[in-house]
């Protein structure tokens, strides 16, 4: 084989979707005022979940292809599903749109396929109740989280995380989306 050197090189490079920044765009757009246009939207059935669980919650989402145009209400402008929201078997949804649940001023049952009914609920439930989120998880009725109506009462919490037995990272996390928070 003979390589020989080349004067550089043009065109065009395309990336692939993204599955993690899908699922948020999906839901900063639910809960943005307004239009938000993505395009490269990775249309696996993890983040196609996300899409569903948002129209169900009376977002409209247009998708042509990897484009996907999101219609925002606002971050109040939720409406509560009338069935239970299908996450399917993504973890991703479930742990994003738990916190988005938590603000919202209605009752949301959230279920998956049977293997994400079986996975423990505990690293979602635990930081939501510590800001006040009112969140369940019983998996012996077939769904992988229930979470009520917020009062408006959520506060910021501060965790922090070990890295490595000489470092640690700090991190400060906010409520839920749309709590308030209140000094007692």
């Amino acid at each position: 084989m003979k390589l020989t050197k080349s004067a550089g090189l043009r065109g065009e490079l395309s990336i692939p979707g993204d599955k993690s920044i899908s699922h948020r765009a999906v839901m900063f757009g639910s809960l943005a005022k307004g239009t938000t246009h993505i395009s490269n939207f990775l249309s696996g059935a993890d983040c196609l979940s996300t899409i569903d669980c948002f129209r169900k919650m009376g977002v409209l989402i247009e998708q042509n292809g990897t484009n996907v145009t999101v219609h925002g209400n606002g971050l109040h402008g939720l409406k509560a599903p009338s069935e239970t929201l299908d996450v399917g078997n993504s973890g991703t949804t479930t742990r994003l749109i738990s916190g988005i649940l938590a603000g919202q001023d209605f009752e949301t049952v959230l279920s998956g396929d049977a293997s994400l009914n079986k996975r423990p609920m505990g690293r979602i439930i635990k930081p939501l109740e510590q800001i006040f989120a009112k969140i369940t998880n019983d998996s012996n009725e077939g769904k992988t989280v229930e979470v009520e109506a917020g009062d408006g009462f959520m506060q910021g919490i501060f965790v922090q995380y070990g890295i490595t037995l000489d470092d640690d990272v700090t991190e400060v996390r906010n409520g839920g989306f749309g709590s308030t928070t209140k000094k007692k």
